[in-house]
């Protein structure tokens, strides 16, 4: 039987160094991998980039790297509600690529599936087309994009086994299992962690073929990025 289970949140991030791209899971503040992401703050390694689909909140999630002045370029599609970010951006502090979000989830795909390249009209007509080739399919014209490189993904589920398999919940299965496999090193880190056979395999979202190495977080806070409410 495999097993890919680490005891500690630093054994689960051996291997990483300044200078790395790393892939980390999430919407907004739902499904982050907040027990790895809080290690990176507290290391002595930086100069990270950073591909993800939000930058977090000033406090929290991301936002601790930015705090942290640990990144030095991100790819992502919403950039609102971080002032820090925007402090670094504005100050020419870090470099930032926005991407379509949907072309964010589609170049992490193919990277988990061995695909080098995609063509996809999303962006086409504006500044994500420049430079890019350009093709036309059936009258319509398409942009080339290419899939992400990286070092590690850092991803958070609700439950997993000592084989590496996950089942998210809810809307925490976002850009998780896109980015299992699609970097050299996978870690999971997981509310509940059980032994291998255990889970149904029926309800299995990500195979273990997928993760290198899996623990189990402690201390979720599961923050709301932004609360709405209403008066009965």
């Amino acid at each position: 039987m495999i097993h890919k289970k680490v005891e500690t949140v630093n054994e689960a991030l051996e291997g990483i160094q300044s200078g790395m791209t790393l892939m980390l899971g999430g919407f907004g503040l739902c499904g982050i991998p907040e027990n790895l992401i809080s290690a990176l703050a507290q290391s002595s390694f930086e100069n990270f980039t950073c591909i993800s689909a939000n930058v977090g909140v000033d406090d929290f999630g991301l936002g601790l790297l930015f705090g942290a002045k640990k990144i030095k370029k991100m790819y992502g599609s919403y950039v609102g509600e971080n002032q820090e970010f925007e402090r670094q951006l504005l100050s020419g502090e870090i470099e930032v690529s926005l991407v379509p979000m949907g072309t964010l989830a589609e170049k992490c795909r193919a990277a988990q599936m061995g695909i080098p390249a995609f063509y996809t009209p999303a962006g086409f007509g504006t500044e994500v087309a420049l430079e890019k080739e350009l093709r036309d399919f059936n009258g319509k014209t398409y942009l080339l994009e290419t899939a992400f490189q990286s070092d590690f993904s850092l991803v958070k589920a609700w439950k997993g086994d000592e084989a590496g398999n996950l089942i998210f919940r809810g809307t925490a299965r976002n850009f998780n299992p896109l980015m299992c496999g699609a970097s050299s090193v996978t870690v999971a880190e997981v509310e509940e962690l059980v032994p291998a056979g255990e889970l149904d395999p029926n309800q299995i979202h990500t195979p273990g073929i997928f993760v290198d190495r899996i623990f189990q977080g402690k201390l979720y806070e599961k923050r709301i990025e932004r609360r709405t409410t209403q008066n009965p």
